[in-house]
Parts: C-alpha cells; sequence; structure tokens
C-alpha cells in the first residue's frame, strides 16, 4: 500500500536530508546546551514564567535582544527540520504546526530537564518558552510558503507529464480515481457461535 501524496524520489530526498540535518542540529544543541561550565557560582534555577525574561530586559535593550534572539533561534531550525522528515506537501497547516511545536517543546524540555545533572548549568523555564516560540516562527515564517511552492511545482510538473505519471515530484502519487486495481478484497466466512 503506498502512502497518500508520497511524492515518489524527491520526497524520500528530502526526508533523507531533513533527517541527517536534524541529528547534526540536535547533536550540536546538545552539546552545547550539555557542556559543563566552569564557574565560581551559579544562579538559582528560574521556576517562575517570565522572570527571566524580566531580568533580561532589567540589562538593557542590547544585552537583552542578544539573550532572546539566542533563546529563540536556538531550536528555530526543528520548526524547518521536523516537517521536512515527515516530507509530505498536502497537511494540514494547524496540524502541522502543532506537531512541530509540540514535538520542539518536548525537546526543549527535555535539554532543560537533562542540565540538572550538567554542573554550572542553569534549569530556567523562560528557556522552554523562548526555544518553543523559535520552533512556532520558524515554522509559520518558512514551511507553509515552501509546501505551497513545492505544490505549485509538482502539479505543473504533473500537467506537463500527463496526469502525473512522469518523473519527479508526481510518481507515486495516489490520485482519486487512478488507483490500479489491487486484487478482490478477503472475505471472512461467517462462523455460527456455539449454542
Amino acid at each position: 500500500m503506498q502512502r497518500q501524496g508520497s511524492g515518489g524520489n524527491a520526497a524520500v530526498v528530502v526526508r533523507v536530508t531533513g533527517f541527517v540535518f536534524l541529528v547534526a542540529h540536535l547533536l550540536l544543541v546538545s552539546w552545547v546546551g550539555l557542556l559543563p561550565r566552569d564557574v565560581a557560582w551559579v544562579t538559582a534555577p528560574n521556576t517562575v514564567p517570565l522572570a527571566g525574561l524580566r531580568a533580561d530586559l532589567a540589562l538593557g535593550p542590547a544585552e537583552a535582544a542578544r539573550l532572546i534572539a539566542g533563546g529563540l533561534l536556538l531550536l528555530a531550525p526543528l520548526g524547518v527540520l521536523l516537517p521536512m522528515c515527515e516530507g509530505r506537501l498536502d497537511v494540514s497547516r494547524w496540524g502541522s504546526l502543532t506537531r512541530t511545536v509540540a514535538a520542539g517543546a518536548l525537546v526543549s524540555l527535555a535539554l532543560e530537564l537533562l542540565q540538572t545533572a550538567v554542573p554550572g548549568q542553569v534549569v530556567d523555564v523562560d528557556s522552554v518558552f523562548l526555544n518553543t516560540l523559535g520552533v512556532a516562527l520558524a515554522h509559520l515564517l518558512v514551511v507553509p510558503a515552501a509546501r505551497a511552492r513545492l505544490r505549485r511545482r509538482a502539479a505543473r510538473q504533473g500537467r506537463g507529464q500527463g496526469q502525473g505519471r512522469g518523473r519527479g515530484f508526481g510518481r507515486g502519487r495516489v490520485v482519486a480515481g487512478s488507483d490500479p486495481a489491487q486484487g478482490r478484497t478477503p472475505r471472512i466466512p461467517r462462523v455460527p457461535i456455539a449454542r
């Protein structure tokens, strides 16, 4: 059975590329986020939502912008890489955003929980918020436009090659009414209930 809208060879390349970049990015983030720090003292963990952001804003506009941008950009590539790993073009925008943001929040939360065991690293609930917001913004800015562009490209190639049965994105795509017969539906004989 073929997955609906699989997209053929191009979709496989996109999925594999997305997976490779996803693994590389997660390794880089875990190396940076879980590296022990040699510091004389450590601040207390921040478990109050938005308290860390208020403290960052009190440092001045330049320093606050640097710290907030760092929090937003740390996991932002997940907003693009996770949908790339899925590799589907015909998917609900809100469903894709929800799945991607939930996965980004879980990765951020796991990173913060792992930091509790690393010397010099401090748990900050605002980091989870900023990382998740960065994933959502990256997804909203890139993924819908990229999927629309790829869908237009696939439709153009499908028209030029006859109902999407040629090369490129159209190959292997399931179109209603064009699915070849797959044989008879198996039937299970009725078995009477013993009395």
